[in-house]
C-alpha cells in the first residue's frame, strides 16, 4: 500500500495490513489523519491513525513508534484509549486504537465555552487517572491538551496519543504544526531543555484546568516560540482572577500544578488527582457526567457513513472555523475555534460562563445541506435528509361574499392572537423584570442565625463561608456575596461571610514540604517565607522544621510566618573500626549514620584475614550523615604451624590454607624429629600476602639424644638406633645384659643422625 501523494479520502475502502478496512475520515491535521475503520478479523470498529508518509520513511520514527505503542498497549486504565496494533504497510505508518464514539474536549470547549467547577473536576479527574497509570510505569505523555482528551457519548473520558510526540521528536522530522499544537501547554523545562517527566504532564493538566475554567489559555504570543517562552518568566495566574465563581481551593490546585519550578508541583498525576478529588469533596461539588460534543468530527463521520456521504472530509483539527458559543446571555458571541474569547470581552464578565447540561447533550440545530434540484432543500437532522419541494402557486377565483366572510374570520383570529400575545408579553416582561428577581437583604453586623433567617425569608439559599477577620468577633456576619442590596434571581444562592476571628498559625508537622506548609498558611490568610539559614536536623533537607511565630499563635490577616527549613542531618565522625571483623565494622559504621559501600580487600601484615584495616575517609573525619564510606579489610593468610610433620603432610596443610609449599633444605635447629619439618620461612604464625603465597619448609636432619643410662646394653642400643644413631659399647664387659653407666652425648642434645653414640657398661 502507498500513502504518498494520495488524497486523504483516497484511502477510503482500502485494506491496511490485510486487516483494517478504512470506512470514513474522522479528522486530519498536519502530521496524521484519523479514520473510522473495521478490524475484519474481529469484526469490531476501530480508529486508525495514519501518519504522514514522511514519517514511515524514517527508521528512527518507526522504531520509536513501535516501542511507545508496545509500552502503552500494556497499560489498562479507564482513562486511557487502548492501543490495539501498530505497523507500517508500504509507506503508511499506522496506529490502531479503541474507537471512542463522541468527540474531543477541544470540540466541547468550542461548542460551550468555559465550564463550571463541578464539570471541570469531572473532566479532569479521569484524565489524571489515565496519566497516573502511565506515570506508575515510567511513561510520560508530553502532549496533554484538549485535542488529546476524548469524551464518549456514554460520558467516558480518555487520554489518547501517548508517546506520539516523543516518537516524532526523536525522528528529527518535527514540523511547525507540532510546535503550534503543543506550545500553549508546554512546561517551562520542556521549553528550556526539551526534557520531560511526570511533572511536565502535571503542568499541562494544570493548563488544561485553567482553560476549562476560563475559556482561554494563560499566555498569548505572536509566535509559538514567544508563547512558549512566556512561561519561563511568568507565573500562571489563578483562574479566579480572570473569571468569578472559581473556588479558592480549585485555584490552589491549578497554581501548584503550574508552578514554574517542577519541585513545587505535584510529583505525578496520581497525587494531583487525589488532591483534586479531596477538594471536590470539601466543596461538596455534585457528581457530573461530561457530555460529548454534539458536532464532533466523529459524529459527522458516523452520520456521513450512515447517509452515504462517507467521502465528505471533516474539518481539520487545526483549521476549524469560528464557532458559536452559547452562554447565559441570550445573544450569541463569536469566538475563535481554539476556544479563546475575543480580546474585547472582559474576562471577568459572568456572561462568559456557560451552563453545562447534566442530561443528554443538546444539539444547537440541524446541519445545512446543499440545495437539491427543483428548489428542494435537504436538512440533516442527524438521522436522514428530508427533501421539501417548492410547490407551484395557484389561486382559485372566489365569489365576493365568501371572501368577506373569510376576511372577518381572519380579523377575529388576529385580534385574539394580539390579545394573547400582549398578555404573554406582559407576563414575560414581569418575569424578566421584577418578578424573576429579588434583593439580598441587609444582614451586615447580624449574628449568623439572624442573617440566615433573613436570607431564607427572601427566598434565597444560604451558604456559610467562614472568613478570617482582624476586628469582627467570631460568628459575626461581615458580608455576603452577592452584596446586600444586590438584585439576584429568586432561589439564588448567597454566600454568607462569617467572621472566623483572627487567624492562628496552624500546627505544622516537622519534615513537611515547604509547599504544603505554605498552602496550610494560605488557607488561614497567612503568608509563609523561608528563613535565610537552615538548621541541621534528622528531617530531609529542604523540609520545614519549625515556624515562627509558633503554632497556635494569633496573627493578623495577611500576616507573615517564617519557616525554618532543615539543612539535613548534622555531620558525623568516622569511627575507628581497625582490627574488628568485617561484619562488626559494618555495624559500627552504620550505627554512626554512615553507609558502607562495597568492602574492598587488601593485604596487611598487621591484621588477620577478614579484619578491618582502615576506612576512606579516614578515621575521625567529619562527613555528612548518610555519606558512603569505603571499608578495607585484610586478606592476609596466616602460616599454619606444621612442626613435626613430614614434608608431604606439611605441604597438604599449607595448600589447604591457600599457600604453596617449597622444600627449603635441611636444618639442625629445632626439636622436631629427623625427617620432619622443623621450621619455615616465612615463620609459622606470620601473615602472608595472597599474591605471594610461597612458604619454604626446613626439614630436620638431627635427633634428640635419649637418656640410656641405667638400662641394659641391649635396651640402650635399641633406643639409640631408633633415634638414628650408631652405637659403640666400651667397658669391662660387652654383654647385652650389662648395665650402662655412661653415654658419650648427653641426654637431650641435638645430634646429626648417623652419628655414633658411645655407651659405657659394667657387668
Amino acid at each position: 500500500m502507498t500513502c504518498v501523494n494520495r488524497a486523504r479520502d483516497a484511502l477510503l475502502g482500502a485494506l491496511i495490513d490485510g486487516r483494517y478496512r478504512i470506512r470514513t475520515l474522522i479528522a486530519h491535521g498536519g502530521m496524521s489523519a484519523v479514520y473510522l475503520g473495521v478490524d475484519i478479523r474481529l469484526d469490531r470498529p476501530v480508529a486508525v491513525k495514519v501518519m504522514d508518509p514522511k514519517y514511515a520513511a524514517d527508521p528512527q520514527f518507526v522504531a520509536r513508534l513501535e516501542f511507545e505503542a508496545r509500552a502503552v498497549a500494556k497499560l489498562k486504565d479507564p482513562g486511557l484509549v487502548e492501543v490495539y496494533d501498530q505497523g507500517v504497510d508500504g509507506d503508511c505508518a499506522f496506529l490502531v486504537m479503541e474507537l471512542v464514539e463522541g468527540g474531543t474536549l477541544r470540540e466541547l470547549l468550542r461548542e460551550r465555552g468555559p465550564m463550571p467547577p463541578h464539570a471541570v473536576v469531572a473532566a479532569t479527574s479521569p484524565v489524571l487517572g489515565g496519566l497516573a497509570a502511565a506515570h506508575r510505569h515510567g511513561l510520560v505523555h508530553r502532549d496533554v491538551k484538549p485535542e488529546n482528551v476524548l469524551i464518549s457519548d456514554r460520558g467516558e473520558i480518555k487520554v489518547v496519543d501517548f508517546g506520539l510526540v516523543r516518537a516524532i521528536a526523536d525522528s528529527g522530522l518535527t514540523s511547525a504544526s507540532v510546535i503550534l499544537g503543543t506550545a500553549a501547554y508546554l512546561s517551562p523545562e520542556q521549553v528550556a531543555s526539551t526534557s520531560a517527566d511526570a511533572r511536565s504532564d502535571v503542568y499541562a493538566a494544570g493548563i488544561l484546568m485553567f482553560e476549562m475554567l476560563t475559556g482561554r489559555t494563560p499566555f498569548t504570543g505572536d509566535t509559538p516560540l514567544a508563547l512558549a517562552n512566556q512561561r519561563l518568566h511568568r507565573d500562571v495566574p489563578a483562574p479566579g482572577d480572570l473569571i468569578p465563581g472559581v473556588p479558592d481551593e480549585l485555584d490552589e490546585v491549578v497554581l501548584i500544578a503550574t508552578s514554574r519550578d517542577p519541585a513545587h508541583r505535584y510529583p505525578d498525576a496520581g497525587v494531583m488527582r487525589a488532591e483534586l478529588d479531596a477538594v471536590a469533596d470539601r466543596l461538596g461539588l455534585p457528581h457530573f457526567t461530561v457530555p460529548a460534543p454534539s458536532r464532533s468530527a466523529e459524529h459527522r463521520s458516523a452520520h456521513n457513513l450512515r447517509t452515504g456521504l462517507a467521502g465528505a472530509v471533516p474539518i481539520a483539527a487545526d483549521d476549524a472555523p469560528t464557532t458559536t458559543r452559547f452562554g447565559a446571555d441570550p445573544a450569541t458571541v463569536k469566538v475563535p475555534a481554539g476556544g479563546h474569547p475575543p480580546a474585547a470581552v472582559d474576562p471577568r464578565s459572568p456572561r462568559q460562563h456557560t451552563r453545562m447540561e447534566t442530561g443528554t447533550s443538546r444539539r444547537s440545530g440541524p446541519y445545512p445541506a446543499p440545495a437539491l434540484a427543483g428548489g428542494a432543500t435537504a436538512m440533516y437532522t442527524g438521522d436522514a435528509a428530508e427533501a421539501i419541494p417548492s410547490p407551484s402557486l395557484t389561486r382559485a377565483a372566489d365569489d365576493y361574499p365568501e371572501r368577506r366572510r373569510r376576511s372577518r374570520r381572519r380579523t377575529a383570529i388576529v385580534l385574539v392572537l394580539v390579545v394573547v400575545l400582549a398578555a404573554l408579553l406582559g407576563l414575560g416582561g414581569w418575569w424578566l423584570g421584577s418578578g424573576r428577581f429579588t434583593r439580598v437583604p441587609q444582614i451586615t453586623g447580624m449574628d449568623r442565625v439572624a442573617a440566615e433567617r433573613a436570607i431564607t425569608a427572601a427566598g434565597l439559599t444560604v451558604v456559610d463561608t467562614p472568613t478570617f477577620h482582624d476586628a469582627a468577633p467570631a460568628g459575626e456576619v461581615i458580608g455576603a456575596d452577592p452584596a446586600p442590596g444586590a438584585q439576584v434571581t429568586r432561589a439564588g444562592r448567597v454566600r454568607l461571610q462569617i467572621s472566623a476571628g483572627r487567624p492562628t498559625v496552624p500546627v505544622i508537622t516537622p519534615g513537611s514540604p515547604v509547599t504544603a506548609v505554605q498552602a496550610a498558611l494560605r488557607e488561614r490568610t497567612l503568608r509563609g517565607s523561608v528563613a535565610a539559614d537552615g538548621v541541621p536536623s534528622a528531617y530531609p533537607r529542604g523540609t520545614v522544621v519549625s515556624v515562627s511565630p509558633t503554632s497556635g499563635s494569633s496573627m493578623p490577616v495577611d500576616g507573615s510566618v517564617t519557616m525554618t527549613v532543615s539543612s539535613g542531618p548534622a555531620p558525623v565522625r568516622v569511627p575507628d573500626v581497625t582490627g574488628r571483623d568485617r561484619d562488626d565494622a559494618v555495624r559500627l559504621l552504620e550505627a554512626a549514620g554512615l553507609r558502607v559501600g562495597a568492602v574492598r580487600s587488601t593485604y596487611s601484615a598487621a591484621e588477620d584475614n577478614g579484619r578491618a584495616i582502615r576506612t576512606d575517609p579516614a578515621v575521625g573525619s567529619r562527613v555528612e550523615s548518610g555519606s558512603t564510606v569505603q571499608l578495607l579489610s585484610s586478606n592476609a593468610i596466616t602460616v599454619p604451624d606444621v612442626t613435626g610433620l613430614d614434608y608431604s603432610a606439611a605441604r597438604d596443610r599449607l595448600q589447604d590454607a591457600g599457600l604453596i609449599a617449597e622444600d627449603g633444605g635441611e636444618s639442625s635447629s629445632g626439636t622436631a624429629p629427623a625427617g620432619t619439618v622443623t621450621a619455615a620461612s616465612p615463620s609459622f604464625g606470620s601473615r602472608v600476602d595472597p599474591d605471594d603465597p610461597t612458604v619454604r619448609l626446613l626439614i630436620s636432619d638431627s635427633s634428640t639424644v635419649p637418656d640410656v643410662t641405667g638400662t641394659t646394653v641391649t635396651t640402650a642400643r635399641d633406643k639409640l638406633e631408633r633415634a638414628g644413631f650408631a652405637v659403640s659399647v666400651q667397658g669391662l664387659t660387652r654383654s647385652g645384659v650389662s648395665l650402662v653407666v655412661a653415654q658419650s652425648r648427653r641426654e637431650g642434645q641435638r645430634v646429626r643422625t648417623g652419628s655414633t653414640i658411645t655407651i659405657t657398661a659394667i657387668p
